[in-house]
């Protein structure tokens, strides 16, 4: 295929390939997310020559490349991916830690402007223009430009009810998603959530991780910064401490102050709108009861 839009967390995604780019071959994970609609909030155009960032751009972020073993993390040394910056222009270099084939890519960016374009190199024939890492990377800076929250956290609704349980790995995101799906509710997600304020209010929606993700949404009204405790206790968040919490949680890339700033203002926004509060609980039905009794 030529062309396509995917519409995840309510944007809309257009891919594109170049009169002398790849076949577009989006993966699994990301047919149930496949838009018909031709309208796009942002055009990637997909090329399949080599390019070379420019004479002097400057790397501003570096991420390792985290491999687990045995439930223990890695940093791994290999070059995995890393944000330049030339003026006012952008730049994401990657490798594809999960592909069977070896190859590259450069993804020229804006926190300006709606059109993009991806330099994939090393494939002959065709290619998923999302693939991992860029998911993440392209729905990430979308979060930026938007004012919106990545976040790792599970999400549930229950009765209309939506609560968000934010934590990093190990923290029981999956376990209190668990809990809930057994107890009925429906769950958003239990790993990686976008949070956005829409006209509706405050929305969470899932992203694709899992081969069988489809599009899921729900409000939101409480959010949990969660941990794993002896007995099951709620603490109220407020004010700076409640963002701080919150922002520990997000996924971020803190290489330039005005990026910060974008999601400081967004976090400190919402908790002046959403209840926070910090949750130790046991992994079992009674932290349901506990807050469905708080409600």
């Amino acid at each position: 295929m030529r062309k396509y839009n995917l519409n995840i967390a309510g944007y809309n995604i257009g891919f594109e390939a170049s009169a002398n780019g790849p076949e577009l071959k989006p993966s699994a994970r990301f047919l149930r997310n496949i838009n018909r609609n031709s309208a796009s909030d942002i055009l990637i155009r997909v090329h399949s020559e080599p390019f070379n960032l420019p004479k002097g751009a400057e790397r501003v972020f570096r991420a390792p490349y985290i491999e687990e073993i045995n439930g223990i993390q890695f940093n791994n040394e290999t070059n995995f991916w890393s944000v330049w910056k030339y003026h006012s222009e952008l730049y994401i270099w990657t490798i594809f830690p999960l592909s069977v084939s070896e190859k590259n890519a450069v993804l020229k960016f804006s926190l300006t402007s709606m059109e993009w374009d991806l330099w994939i190199y090393g494939t002959q024939y065709d290619t998923d223009p999302f693939e991992y890492p860029l998911d993440g990377l392209i729905l990430y800076y979308l979060t930026v430009i938007n004012g919106d929250i990545m976040i790792h956290a599970s999400g549930v609704n229950n009765s209309g009810h939506g609560y968000i349980f934010s934590g990093v790995s190990g923290k029981g995101k999956s376990t209190m998603a668990k809990l809930w799906d057994a107890a009925g509710a429906k769950v958003i997600h239990d790993d990686r959530l976008i949070l956005r304020n829409t006209r509706a209010g405050y929305r969470m929606f899932n992203t694709p991780v899992y081969n069988n993700d489809e599009p899921r949404e729900s409000t939101f009204n409480k959010i949990f910064i969660i941990e794993h405790g002896l007995e099951n206790n709620l603490f109220p968040l407020k004010g700076a401490n409640a963002v701080t919490q919150i922002m520990a949680n997000c996924i971020q890339h803190n290489w330039g102050a005005d990026i910060i700033a974008r999601l400081l203002g967004s976090i400190s926004i919402m908790c002046g709108t959403i209840p926070t509060s910090k949750l130790f609980f046991k992994p079992d039905r009674s932290v349901i009861d506990l807050i469905l009794d708080n409600e």
